[in-house]
């Protein structure tokens, strides 16, 4: 009986196709099958990767041409009276969007649109450098006198201080919010000193120079009491720069105390009592009260959404020529 089931159950694996050595054809049809299988997977994965690239493309023409345009808000409103607001934002420095070259590219548009009665300068910014600042300064004063009949009104919002306030003080009026921090009209430079650290763990510094002074403010080195002399000398003419600017743009409206243009800052309320602001306002009220133009029309320049895509690399040649000095970059604050 056992051996009968055997038989019958080896017939039915056969009939069945069960354990039967495969014929060529349908090892033919069996390769057949596999290679239109990856086939199909070769295609899939070349439109997916096309339809990557396409997208990618398309993101990056994009960013490309909104960032070669100027990403101002001058629709429809620009094409009627209004005032022109361009910000202040931020540190004041070659290499940040409150750079003298992209605040004068705002600061110029807003001068010339046909349409804008008058031009307020929000400012928020703690200062920054006496370069960028000098150059925004004195490029506000020559376009006022290019363009006589726009008032130019600086509004200090939060702070308004050293480099940010030498700025406003190319302005027709400066304005700002009673607790507004406003002034610090000095000149600092920082950094730090490692000779004792460099005695206690027995390194020895080694510079090589062709001049007496080449290697001034070496933070590796003992401070030379003649260099530092000089240096202050270089600070101290940077900051009469700095005190000429803003006597220039305020004239007889500055208090006679020493104190303005010693360093320190003072309130908005304060800085109102000392002549640093003409009064206290918002930007709204300034454009509604002074300029006479209620409709505000944004001349700022936007940063480039391809900087911010791919991000800032590295650092300027003058950051790391002071690094290597061992000093801070100057700054007006």
């Amino acid at each position: 009986m056992d051996q009968e089931q055997s038989n019958y159950n080896r017939t039915d694996r056969n009939r069945n196709g069960f354990n039967r050595p495969r014929t060529s054809r349908e090892w033919k049809l069996i390769e057949k099958m596999v290679s239109s299988a990856q086939d199909e997977q070769r295609k899939s994965r070349r439109w997916g990767i096309f339809f990557k690239l396409v997208t990618l493309g398309y993101l990056f023409v994009a960013l490309m041409v909104f960032g070669a345009a100027r990403w101002s808000s001058t629709g429809p409103s620009a094409t009627k009276p209004h005032t022109a607001l361009v910000d202040i934002n931020g540190i004041i420095m070659s290499d940040s969007e409150a750079s003298a070259d992209k605040l004068v590219s705002g600061i110029r548009e807003a001068f010339k649109a046909e349409h804008a009665k008058g031009i307020v300068l929000r400012v928020n910014s703690p200062g920054g450098s006496p370069v960028q600042s000098g150059l925004v300064y004195r490029e506000i004063r020559r376009l006022k006198k290019e363009y006589p009949d726009k008032k130019v009104c600086a509004v200090i919002t939060d702070v308004g201080a050293s480099g940010a306030y030498y700025i406003a003080a190319a302005a027709d009026e400066v304005y700002a919010d009673p607790a507004s921090i406003v002034g610090s009209i000095g000149v600092v430079s920082d950094g730090f000193g490692f000779v004792n650290a460099m005695e206690k763990i027995g390194v020895e510094r080694r510079v090589f120079t062709s001049g007496d002074n080449k290697a001034m403010l070496d933070p590796f080195q003992p401070l030379d009491e003649s260099q530092r002399a000089y240096f202050s000398t270089i600070l101290g003419d940077v900051h009469q720069q700095f005190i000429d600017a803003v006597k220039e743009g305020r004239g007889d409206r500055l208090k006679d105390d020493p104190n303005i243009f010693s360093g320190l800052f003072w309130s908005g309320r304060q800085a109102l009592d000392l002549g640093l602001v003409d009064g206290l306002a918002s930007p709204g009220q300034v454009a509604r009260e002074v300029i006479g133009q209620e409709d505000i029309v944004d001349y700022s320049p936007k940063r480039n959404p391809l900087d911010a895509f791919i991000g800032r690399l590295g650092v300027s040649m003058a950051d790391r020529f002071m690094a290597a000095l061992g000093i801070g970059s100057i700054q007006l604050r």
